[in-house]
């Protein structure tokens, strides 16, 4: 039975209940707030494994919750929104979020992407073990404590950003398709094709790390096919 620990951030009683009962039944222990302030505050009292925040909220703008969830969790923060609120999911993810869910969604399509999340955190962390350290020119990722330093400055990273890094720094120069690193990073491949997540992750650590620092190395875009870690000549 996993115990993992679910926060849902939700202020539709229904859906609320749905949510819930869903997850509960996989053995999750799960927790609603049905505001932002006291989503917060359940963030800091339980200290949640996964967050599903939902956008539309009474007393705070979701994508200013999401800001604020950040700096209190590195927990995986998964959106609930509307399909038509696509700007909203792009800059959801530019401030922390890892991944959305667009509304309506089917129960199996919710429990499959929280456990596919959850999964891929473990493995992550079992496969980090194993490699405990990456270090490169101006460039050190510490698997065990998720930190990163580039010019031996750290640099704050989301948990899908370390995971993002990590994966395409564990093999330089190997090209990864977008498909590839939704599997890897992610846990899945979205059926509509939607790989814009990885662009947006991709866009933000290459503002994070390379706009503001002068490195040997960058994320380089294979036009077509994905994007490879690339050493500098």
């Amino acid at each position: 039975m996993d115990h993992k620990k679910i926060l849902s951030i939700e202020d539709d009683q229904t859906q609320a209940e749905l949510i819930r009962e869903a997850l509960e039944r996989e053995g999750y222990e799960v927790r609603v707030a049905n505001a932002a302030e006291e989503g917060l505050r359940a963030v800091e009292e339980m200290r949640p494994d996964l967050i599903l925040l939902d956008l539309m909220l009474p007393d705070m703008d979701g994508l200013a919750a999401a800001q604020q969830i950040r700096t209190l969790t590195g927990a995986p923060i998964i959106m609930v929104t509307a399909k038509a609120e696509e700007v909203d999911r792009v800059i959801g993810l530019e401030l922390g979020a890892d991944d959305y869910l667009g509304k309506p969604f089917g129960v199996r399509e919710l429990v499959a992407r929280v456990r596919a999340m959850l999964r891929r955190m473990v493995i992550l962390e079992q496969a980090g073990a194993a490699r405990r350290k990456i270090v490169l020119p101006g460039l050190e990722i510490d698997v065990p404590t998720r930190t990163v330093l580039v010019q031996g400055e750290p640099v704050t990273m989301t948990p899908k950003e370390f995971d993002l890094l990590h994966c395409l720094a564990s093999q330089p120069s190997r090209v990864f398709s977008r498909e590839k690193l939704m599997d890897k990073v992610w846990g899945y491949v979205p059926e509509s094709g939607d790989l814009r997540t990885v662009d947006t992750h991709i866009k933000r650590l290459r503002r994070k790390l390379e706009e503001t620092h002068r490195v040997p190395w960058g994320i380089a875009t294979v036009w077509g096919v994905g994007y490879k870690f690339q050493l500098k000549e």
